[in-house]
């Protein structure tokens, strides 16, 4: 924290190893909404929302292949921001890139105040809001350091998150067979004897899918990490190639076997369903095991917030999008202005969560969240749609990655995210979410345009200068 930093070209540094840059992107797809979200998604679909996790993972491995083809062909910190700048327009990449760091700003906050909430279950004795600020400083000193303190942090989270899911799928398969010692197959009993497939009916199912968004989201962390790789391209192509296999396996795998295990209107289920399994299994210290794992997840987020967070604002900065002082980067090439600024708005969430409970704060910050994926999701699809012909183009001798069936496909995306949209709109519990999202979207556009042509003015302005300077 006591480097001198310099604005002299600032640049990041290429040196993420091939090996962190895999575990950044399956650390993405294994995030806290995985183990914290699901079970708000279950109660409120019941087994059903098993089609709302796959019509969702559908959509994402879509998204995430489009954006795979152009971070590819141009690697870019900005990532999708910086390719909806250029193919869309300066209004769309300043919009979504502020939209983005927004959403992990407030996001690093919610995961410090979940972290805190576990570790006080084992350290009783301390406060939580000093638990979160404690789990917030050290994240923030892992983020000032060298980008290789980041990688090697979320290496072994996304390790210990990967083994946890596994582990929890092979018991799980086992007790669904009926292999399990003292444990008979549960058959289809849950998934359609607890008031059928879809107890709430498929609006339930629409509802759902903002905490299935929600739990998605952070799936295209390693294209902004790119930007810091050794072999940028490789790395994208490798983690984002095997992106349909993680989400099948490690989301539809799981929910699967909750719901199957465990009837979805469980109190149990609510609150924790992977204990919730476990814990019906007569596993032995299973809430303190899922704790331990879910904590890491929320360790693991948080550190990736703070970094796609503070990584974004750089690169919207470098654009001319942001104050010239969050381009800048120290000797070690960490934007340290970026990372406090995305660090500080966790840290007044942390600070308004000792004065406000803690689920109020996590149901905002949960629906907020979900919303912006959406919207997000959307201008990575149009960006695509105007990309393709200009990407072909500049690379004659053709794409690494493409994205399947080229219009057809996007455009089926783009419908889909509309439609996820509408029903947002027609639902009384995301009404709310969606209108504040879309209006602080607005105030960007609006603020993005305005500046455009201001600079527009001033740049004319300096051309007429140079014109009429009568010359010596």
């Amino acid at each position: 924290m006591t480097s001198t930093v310099h604005s002299e070209s600032p640049q990041l540094r290429g040196v993420l190893t091939n090996r962190k840059m895999t575990m950044i992107a399956i650390g993405g797809v294994i995030g806290a909404g995985l183990f914290v979200g699901s079970g708000s998604a279950i109660a409120m679909a019941g087994p059903a929302v098993l089609v709302a996790y796959g019509a969702v993972a559908l959509i994402v491995i879509c998204v995430m292949r489009m954006l795979a083809e152009m971070a590819v062909a141009e690697p870019n910190t900005g990532s999708f921001s910086a390719y909806a700048d250029r193919h869309l327009g300066p209004w769309a990449g300043t919009t979504v890139g502020w939209l983005y760091s927004y959403q992990w700003c407030v996001t690093i906050g919610f995961e410090a105040v979940v972290g805190a909430a576990l570790l006080n279950l084992m350290l009783p004795g301390l406060p939580t809001w000093l638990i979160a600020l404690v789990l917030m400083f050290s994240l923030i000193s892992v983020n000032l350091a060298k980008v290789e303190s980041f990688g090697t942090f979320e290496f072994w989270f996304a390790m210990i998150k990967v083994g946890a899911i596994i582990a929890f799928l092979v018991i799980g398969g086992v007790a669904i067979v009926g292999l399990f010692p003292g444990t008979p197959a549960p058959g289809l009993e849950n998934l359609t004897g607890q008031g059928g497939f879809a107890p709430n009916g498929w609006g339930a199912v629409l509802t759902a899918s903002l905490v299935v968004f929600f739990s998605f989201f952070g799936t295209e962390a390693v294209t902004i990490a790119a930007g810091e790789a050794k072999d940028p391209a490789r790395a994208v192509r490798k983690g984002m190639n095997s992106v349909v296999w993680r989400i099948l396996l490690f989301y539809i795998g799981s929910i699967i076997v909750v719901v199957t295990l465990i009837p979805w209107n469980s109190t149990d289920v609510i609150e924790s369903p992977y204990v919730a399994v476990l814990s019906s299994l007569d596993i032995p210290f299973a809430a303190g095991l899922m704790n331990f794992i879910v904590l890491t997840a929320v360790l693991s987020c948080l550190n990736a917030g703070i970094y796609t967070s503070s990584r974004m604002i750089f690169s919207l900065a470098q654009r001319g999008e942001g104050p010239r002082i969050l381009a800048r980067t120290n000797r070690s090439g960490t934007p340290v202005a970026a990372v406090l600024l995305a660090s500080s708005v966790g840290l007044f969430t942390v600070v308004a969560n000792y004065f406000f409970p803690t689920q109020a704060v996590y149901e905002f910050l949960l629906a907020s969240s979900g919303s912006v994926a959406v919207l997000v999701y959307l201008i990575i699809t149009l960006t695509h749609l105007k990309a393709r012909p200009r990407l072909l183009r500049e690379h004659p001798e053709g794409l690494t990655v493409k994205m399947w069936a080229y219009p057809v496909l996007d455009v089926i995306v783009l419908l889909a995210l509309l439609a996820v949209i509408g029903g947002m709109a027609l639902t009384e519990a995301t009404l709310q979410s969606l209108v504040l999202t879309l209006g602080v979207a607005a105030v960007l556009v609006v603020l993005s345009v305005v500046r455009q042509r201001r600079m527009a003015r001033r740049r004319a302005r300096v051309y007429e200068e140079g014109v009429h300077q009568p010359v010596a």
